[in-house]
């Protein structure tokens, strides 16, 4: 009888799943649970390692994504995927330990607690083998601040290792925000109510193969998801961050061309300065933050981006152009004309940049 859905969100991971697969049975034992390998459609042959081992092993199953990406989208599909009636998320590169697993399948079923999670910070854990001291200091200072949002006492809310009942998670999907990596975080301040936690220390050990898929901008997706879980009713997440980056494209555009103009430039040729330079800039901070689970990586595909992006951004300028000056001839104040032409070209160009540079919907 199936009890345990093991959802793996992977990207590069290909040499660490057979290993992983074979600890998973040395905790659990033959029968009762499955292992979902969700792929961001990783270059390293991921999927297809994984579909030879489901070839070989039914407990084995396999979802390979094509232009998506994002552990927190990747464990929402694997919940909706299993028939399982627990589900357990885990990393695919060994730093997270699957001898927990039994013990917290135990507690859900005893009826200990709703969410069982494995930290790295509770009395009993250690990191002594995590190698990214930075990384540390950045999940202390993010679980602090998640403890507030969440309203859960948890010693490590931004634990990427947990377990909970799948119709619990099913549940909750329609209204997780499936941003970026911290899913747990996501589902804990989703619950209505403040949900009971128990907490499994953690030995949280050195990655077996291939390199970490964060980087620094990992702090940025934390906030994203403290936004979403405030704000984000309001004002979509990913639009509030693709205005911000505009304002900030905005400041370069005037450094840019007031740099130019200081040192006896053509005006046009300033303004065609500053213009491409703020649209680059624009371009690459949205790329590695905005839609940091969707980043484009690669000459040539950063290339086409940037293509995309600048032919975008044209014509939104021309869209915002255009209705501020109709309002303006239509004697509506200029500061308010002008403001609603700034809406207006950059609701195009989030929207038309979302479908034609970051992905599909």
């Amino acid at each position: 009888m199936l009890d345990l859905a093991i959802i793996l969100p992977t990207l590069n991971e290909r040499g660490n799943l057979a290993p992983l697969v074979a600890r998973i049975e040395d905790a659990l034992g033959p029968d009762g649970w499955e292992v979902l390998i969700v792929d961001d459609d990783s270059k390293d042959g991921t999927a297809d390692e994984a579909r030879d081992l489901a070839l070989a092993d039914r407990r084995v199953r396999v979802i390979q994504r094509i232009g998506r990406r994002g552990l927190a989208s990747a464990a929402i599909e694997g919940f909706c995927a299993t028939a399982a009636p627990f589900a357990a998320v885990m990393d695919a590169d060994h730093q997270h330990d699957p001898a927990l697993l039994p013990r917290m399948l135990a507690a859900l079923k005893a009826g200990e607690a709703q969410i069982c999670v494995a930290s790295r910070f509770a009395e009993g854990a250690s990191t002594a083998d995590w190698d990214e001291p930075e990384r540390e200091r950045l999940s202390g200072f993010a679980n602090a601040v998640a403890r507030r949002i969440t309203r859960v006492e948890l010693t490590d809310p931004m634990s990427g290792y947990f377990m909970l009942p799948t119709a619990t998670a099913r549940a909750l999907v329609p209204r997780l925000s499936g941003i970026g990596f911290k899913i747990l975080l996501d589902l804990l301040a989703t619950a209505d109510s403040p949900m009971t936690v128990k907490e499994f220390p953690l030995n949280f050990s050195k990655r077996r193969e291939g390199e970490s898929k964060l980087d620094r901008a990992v702090l940025f997706d934390f906030l994203a998801g403290l936004y979403d879980k405030t704000l984000g009713r309001v004002i979509p997440t990913r639009f509030a961050l693709f205005g911000t980056v505009g304002a900030l494209g905005v400041v370069v555009h005037y450094a840019v061309l007031g740099a130019l103009l200081a040192v006896a430039a053509a005006f046009w040729q300033a303004q065609l300065a500053a213009v491409i330079t703020a649209m680059s800039f624009n371009f690459w901070l949205n790329n590695w933050l905005t839609y940091r689970d969707k980043r484009l990586k690669g000459w040539g595909e950063v290339l086409r981006g940037w293509a995309g992006f600048c032919l975008t951004c044209a014509i939104g300028a021309f869209a915002n152009v255009a209705v501020a000056t109709f309002l303006n001839q239509q004697g509506v104040f200029w500061a308010l004309a002008a403001l609603a032409g700034i809406l207006i070209g950059s609701l195009w160009n989030y929207a038309l940049s979302s479908r034609f540079v970051w992905g599909r919907f």
